[in-house]
């Protein structure tokens, strides 16, 4: 199943984003939580990598892994961060021959100790032009691109953020996955200019439940959004009944939240009535 099968065509799609274990504890960990997730019958798991790249081939093993083991749909990122052109093409090559049919495709952040993103010679700088090469040169794939409600901490303004995002849709992405938030006006804001813009793409939100309140606060330091005290049951209750095509969890490699607040959701039930 391809993103656009996920979310499109009056569909509601459910995804969980993980990352790969630094530990054969810390797989077996996640093996046992994406087991829990899997009672929520997800559209697609999608699976990170570390800072600079640093564990893109394991990303691509647990992409397979996890598809081969649960038999759900997967997606593998891929940013620009130290890559060539042609070092991309490799891996493509070899995601396409292991099956994989999702790349959620990133510029990506500065490596640790650097304050601004610097492409490697011979690669792309920006997500739209990644895009743009997948879908020229690999165009089986599913692609997803990131938006955000808040804006982009380097963009210029929201209107050069929102310009930016429909350059990465134009290039070919086939859903835009948002960066977390935790205020649904900044989403509902966001969507209104996303559509008024003219972009038609399925725009999923992105949730991060509240598990440990000093990692969420990194977490939304460095990605710019606010924290106020907010529930992510009633959150997600409110994005449900606003429409959404769907919801897109980061979950941090853990079950136990996602599962509480979708259980609380009863999620079958609320799409039935036409969420």
């Amino acid at each position: 199943m391809k993103f656009r099968d996920a979310y499109g065509s009056g569909k509601f799609g459910l995804s969980f984003e993980i990352f790969p274990p630094k530990t054969p504890a810390g797989e077996g960990a996640l093996f046992e939580a994406i087991e829990t997730l899997m009672a929520f019958r997800p559209s697609l798991v999608t699976c990170t990598y570390g800072a600079g790249g640093s564990t893109r081939e394991k990303t691509l093993e647990l992409t397979v892994a996890i598809r081969e083991r649960f038999g759900v749909n997967t997606a593998a990122h891929l940013t620009c961060v130290g890559s060539s052109y042609e070092a991309l093409r490799a891996w493509l090559a070899m995601a396409a021959g292991r099956r994989v049919e999702n790349i959620v495709a990133l510029r990506g952040d500065p490596p640790r100790g650097e304050s601004r993103f610097i492409p490697a010679d011979g690669g792309p700088a920006h997500a739209d032009e990644l895009v743009a090469f997948i879908r020229r040169e690999f165009p089986q794939f599913g692609v997803g691109v990131a938006g955000y409600p808040e804006t982009h901490q380097e963009a210029a303004s929201p209107e050069a953020d929102l310009a930016y995002l429909k350059r990465k849709v134009e290039a070919g992405a086939d859903v835009v996955i948002t960066q977390l938030f935790y205020d649904n006006r900044d989403f509902f804001a966001f969507r209104r200019r996303y559509e008024q813009a003219g972009i038609r793409l399925p725009l999923v939100p992105g949730i991060l439940p509240i598990t440990n309140f000093a990692q969420v606060q990194r977490i939304t330091t460095m990605c710019g959004a606010k924290l106020p005290p907010a529930l992510a049951i009633r959150q997600c209750r409110e994005l449900l009944d606003a429409g959404v095509p769907g919801l897109h969890f980061y979950v941090l490699n853990k079950a136990t939240a996602p599962a509480r607040i979708l259980e609380a959701l009863d999620l079958p039930a609320h799409v039935a009535k036409g969420a």
